[in-house]
């Protein structure tokens, strides 16, 4: 459970956004995502290959 603590005067939207912040960082919409369908091991593998080889490409890019 995230608990952002308010303080007196605090703006609304400020807390807010440190509550989507927080939010993004525990990754929990994320893995919601991912267990929205059944993954087969070997297309998880794909996908991180995929990812580095993109990864490398752009670093390669930058240089």
């Amino acid at each position: 459970m995230i608990i952002i603590p308010i303080k007196e005067g605090e703006n609304i939207e400020r807390a807010l956004k440190k509550f989507k912040r927080k939010f993004e960082k525990t990754g929990i919409n994320k893995e919601l995502r991912e267990r929205q369908s059944f993954k087969k091991p070997s297309e998880r593998k794909r996908d991180v290959v995929k990812r580095a080889v993109f990864i490398g490409k752009l670093q390669q890019a930058v240089e």
